[in-house]
C-alpha cells in the first residue's frame, strides 16, 4: 500500500508547562574528563535437589557470562532473610484522615559501600490514588497498616510511594512502624486525578482562533501510560539499591481507553526487571457481588439488557480488562497479582514471602556500546555441582545515548528503535487513529500524534529559535506483514513569541496512510533532535469493512475537535502537495479541523464534530437523502446538554456516497467534569440508526 503524504505538519494547540532550552554552559578554556562505568547487578537464588535453599556458597563458585562472554564478579554479597516476626503493635484506628498535612520524612542513617541493606529485605507500598475511589482507599490503608501492625519481620524495611497527579515518595525505607502508620494516616484521601479538575493550573486566555492554553492534565486524565511511567519511574528510583525489591501496588486496575500504547508496558517492565524490582499489584476493590442492574453507584440501564445479563457481562468483561494490565505487570516481572481478594493484606505477605535468602552478583561489562539492545546474561555453577539449581533474571537492554551520534548514527538509531525490544519512553506521546472511506476497498486512515511543548527542547539559530523533529512509523497486518511505513523529518524556526508560547502548548503532528479494511499494529517512533530524547508508541486498531455492514448505518470515526486552523498556519510542513489536501476529509475551504487527542476541553471552547455517513438511502423523486443526527452530552446519567437535531441532504460532490455532517457546540453552556459524549445518527429513509459515542472532558 502506498503512503498519501495528505497532511503532515507541526501544530501548536495545547498545554501548560515551562519550556527549557539546550544552553552550552561549558567553558572550552577549561578541559573537563569524565568516565563511565557500566556496573550490572544480578540477584540468584540457589536450592539443593529438595529445592531448599543454599547460602554456603562463594563468589568462585560461580561463573557468569554475558552473551557468552567470561565476566568478572567484582561485587558479592550474601543476603540472609531470616527475621523473626515482630511483636504485634497494640491496635489504633486505621482510618484516620487528616487533610493537607506533610508527612515526615525519616532519613536512614548513611553507610558505606555498594550494599546499604545488609540482610534486609526491601518492601516498597506504591498507593495509586488516581484509580482508586475513596473507600478503595481506605481499603489499602487498612490493608497496609495491618501488615505493619501484626505481619512485619525484623528483616523488613518499608517504604511508602504515592501518585495521584504526580509521583511522590512519602517515607524512605525504614524499618520504623510506627513511622510508616503514622505517614499511612496522614494520606488526603479522596484524592484523584479527576477530582482534580478544577486545579489546573493557570486559567486559559480567550482566544477567538480556538487555540486554547491548557496544563499537562489533559495528557494525565485518559491517559493509563501515565500510571506506568509513574511506575517505571518508581522502579528507575529503587535501582540504585541493588537488592531485591518488591513493589506492592495498590490499585483499582487501570482502565483501558481503547488506543493503548503497548511500549509504555513493556518500557515500565523493562525498567522493573533492570532495577530487581518484582511488581505485586493488588486489586483494591476486591470480590463484589453485584445486582444484574448494577449498585447505587451507576444510573439504572435502560431496555432489556437487564434481563438478558448484557449489562452484567459488559461490566465484568470492564472489569477483567482494568485488571488484565496488573497480571501483566505481575508475571513479568516475577511477582504475583492479588485478585478478586477481600484481604489485601494478603498481597504484601506474599511479597514478603517470595524474597528469601539470596546472593548478589555484580560485574563491569566488557561491552561498553550504549546501543540498546539486549543482553544475555547466563550464571553456572564453576564446579557443575549436581542438582543445584540457580534462578536468576536472563538479561537486560543496554543504555542509550545519543549526544555523539552522526547523521548516519541518528538515522540508523531510528531504524533500530523501531526494531528493539525495549521500548523508549522518555517523550510523552499520544495518538489518535481515524478512518474515512475513499472507495469501495480503500480507506483513508489520518494519524495525529500531540507531544507536550514542555518536552521538546530548542536549539539557537540566530536571532530565532530552531526545532527539530523526526517521525517513523511502521504498520503491519495481522500476520506483521509490513504494509506500509511513515518517515518525515520536520525543522521549524520560531519567533521570540513563539518560542514564549512553545512551553504552553503541545505540537500535533498528522499524517495519513491509505489501507484496506483489516487489523493492523501501528508502532511508531518520534525523536527531537536537539536532546534527543524519544517516545515510542504500540497499538492496534481496526480499519472496518463498511461494506459488510448491511443492516447498520455506515459511519466513519467521530472527529472531535476544539480548533480549526489554515492549512497555511502550519509550523513546519513535510511534502506539502496540492493534491494531497483536494480530498482530505477533514480539509474544507482551507480550513483543518484538527482532531483533539486527548479529549480534553476547555469552556472557553467551541466543540466541532465531524463525521460522514455512507450510502445513505436515495430518495427516487427528490434524489437526495434524508439524514438526522442530533448530539447529546451526559453525565452520571443525566442529561447535561442536548443539540438541535440537525438534517443532512447534501452529499459530497467530489466523493460519491458521502454525505459529511457537522456540529458546533459553544462549551460555555456545559458544565464542567467528565461527560459521556453520543452523536445518534437516523437514515429516516433507510431506517438504519448509529449511536457512537465517546468520553470527554471539560474543565473549568
Amino acid at each position: 500500500m502506498r503512503i498519501q503524504k495528505c497532511l503532515v505538519w507541526v501544530l501548536p494547540v495545547l498545554l501548560c508547562a515551562q519550556q527549557t532550552n539546550v544552553q552550552s554552559l561549558q567553558d572550552p578554556g577549561v578541559p573537563i574528563f569524565s568516565s563511565s562505568t557500566n556496573l550490572v547487578v544480578v540477584d540468584v537464588y540457589a536450592r539443593d535437589k529438595s529445592g531448599k535453599l543454599m547460602m554456603n556458597l562463594t563468589k568462585d563458585d560461580f561463573i557468569l557470562l554475558e552473551d557468552g562472554k567470561p565476566q568478572k564478579i567484582a561485587v558479592f554479597e550474601v543476603q540472609k532473610l531470616e527475621g523473626d516476626l515482630l511483636p504485634p503493635l497494640e491496635d489504633a484506628p486505621k482510618t484516620l484522615v487528616v487533610r493537607n498535612a506533610a508527612a515526615p520524612v525519616k532519613e536512614e542513617p548513611k553507610k558505606t559501600g555498594l550494599i546499604k541493606f545488609q540482610d534486609k529485605r526491601l518492601i516498597s507500598l506504591f498507593f495509586d490514588f488516581s484509580s482508586m475511589s475513596p473507600e478503595d482507599q481506605i481499603h489499602a490503608q487498612d490493608a497496609a497498616i495491618d501488615f505493619l501492625q501484626k505481619k512485619m519481620t525484623s528483616t523488613d524495611l518499608v517504604n511508602i510511594m504515592t501518585y495521584s497527579a504526580s509521583l511522590q515518595v512519602a517515607q524512605d525505607f525504614t524499618d520504623d512502624r510506627e513511622l510508616l502508620i503514622s505517614v499511612i494516616k496522614k494520606f488526603q484521601l479522596g484524592a484523584s486525578e479527576l477530582n482534580g479538575l478544577g486545579d489546573t493550573g493557570d486559567a486559559a486566555e480567550g482566544d477567538d482562533t480556538g487555540q486554547f492554553v491548557a496544563d499537562e492534565t489533559e495528557f494525565n486524565i485518559f491517559n493509563t501510560d501515565q500510571k506506568l511511567a509513574a511506575l517505571e519511574v518508581a522502579a528507575r528510583k529503587l535501582q540504585a539499591f541493588p537488592e531485591k525489591k518488591a513493589l506492592v501496588y495498590f490499585s483499582a486496575g487501570i482502565p483501558k481507553t481503547g488506543v493503548e500504547n503497548q511500549s509504555q508496558l513493556r518500557a515500565t517492565v523493562n525498567a522493573a526487571v533492570r532495577s530487581n524490582v518484582a511488581f505485586y499489584p493488588i486489586d483494591t476493590t476486591g470480590l463484589k457481588a453485584e445486582a444484574p442492574s448494577g449498585d447505587a453507584s451507576v444510573a439504572s440501564p435502560r431496555g432489556t439488557g437487564v434481563f438478558t445479563g448484557s449489562h452484567q457481562r459488559g461490566r465484568v468483561n470492564a472489569r477483567n480488562d482494568q485488571q488484565e494490565t496488573l497480571v501483566t505487570l505481575a508475571a513479568d516481572t516475577g511477582g504475583k497479582a492479588l485478585l478478586e481478594n477481600n484481604d489485601l493484606t494478603m498481597g504484601i505477605t506474599q511479597a514478603q514471602e517470595d524474597i528469601k535468602s539470596y546472593y548478589i552478583l555484580g560485574y563491569y561489562s566488557t561491552n561498553s556500546n550504549k546501543d540498546g539492545r539486549y543482553r544475555h546474561i547466563d550464571i553456572k555453577m564453576a564446579d557443575k555441582k549436581s542438582g543445584v539449581k540457580l534462578e536468576s533474571r536472563n538479561g537486560y537492554y543496554a543504555d542509550k545515548v545519543f549526544s555523539k551520534f552522526s547523521a548516519s548514527d541518528k538515522e540508523r538509531q531510528l531504524s533500530d528503535a523501531l526494531m528493539l525490544g525495549d521500548p523508549v519512553s522518555e517523550l510523552p506521546l499520544a495518538i489518535e487513529i481515524d478512518h474515512f472511506r475513499i472507495g469501495k476497498d480503500r480507506y483513508f486512515v489520518p494519524i495525529s500524534v500531540k507531544i507536550p511543548g514542555s518536552a521538546i527542547n530548542l536549539a539557537k539559530k540566530g536571532d530565532k529559535e530552531q526545532l527539530e523533529l523526526d517521525f517513523v512509523g511502521q504498520i503491519r497486518d495481522s500476520h506483521n506483514t509490513l504494509v506500509t511505513a511513515v518517515r518525515d523529518g520536520l525543522v521549524a524556526k520560531l519567533t521570540a513569541e513563539k518560542v514564549a508560547q512553545s512551553g504552553k502548548k503541545a505540537f500535533q503532528y498528522d499524517t495519513g496512510v491509505i489501507l484496506q479494511p483489516g487489523v493492523y499494529s501501528l508502532r511508531f517512533l518520534a525523536r527531537e533532535n536537539i536532546g534527543g530524547k524519544m517516545g515510542t508508541f504500540e497499538t492496534k486498531f481496526t480499519v472496518p469493512d463498511l461494506n459488510a455492514e448491511a443492516k447498520q448505518l455506515r459511519l466513519s470515526s467521530v472527529v472531535w475537535s476544539a480548533q480549526r486552523e489554515s492549512v497555511k498556519d502550519a509550523v513546519a510542513t513535510a511534502e506539502q502537495k496540492k493534491k494531497a489536501f483536494a480530498n482530505h476529509p477533514l480539509i474544507q475551504d482551507g480550513q483543518r479541523i484538527i482532531p483533539n487527542v486527548t479529549k480534553v476541553f476547555r469552556k472557553d471552547q467551541t466543540l466541532y464534530v465531524y463525521l460522514e455517513v455512507y450510502d445513505p438511502l436515495v430518495n427516487a423523486e427528490s434524489k437526495l437523502p434524508r439524514v438526522t443526527a442530533e448530539l447529546t452530552l451526559t453525565q452520571g446519567g443525566k442529561m447535561a446538554f442536548e443539540s438541535n437535531a440537525i438534517m443532512a441532504d447534501q452529499m459530497n460532490a467530489a466523493r460519491p456516497g458521502v454525505l459529511p455532517m457537522q456540529f458546533q457546540v459553544p462549551l460555555s453552556k456545559v458544565g464542567s467534569g467528565v461527560f459521556t459524549a453520543q452523536v445518534n445518527v437516523v437514515d429516516d429513509q433507510g431506517e438504519k440508526f448509529a449511536f457512537p459515542r465517546n468520553r470527554l472532558v471539560v474543565l473549568p
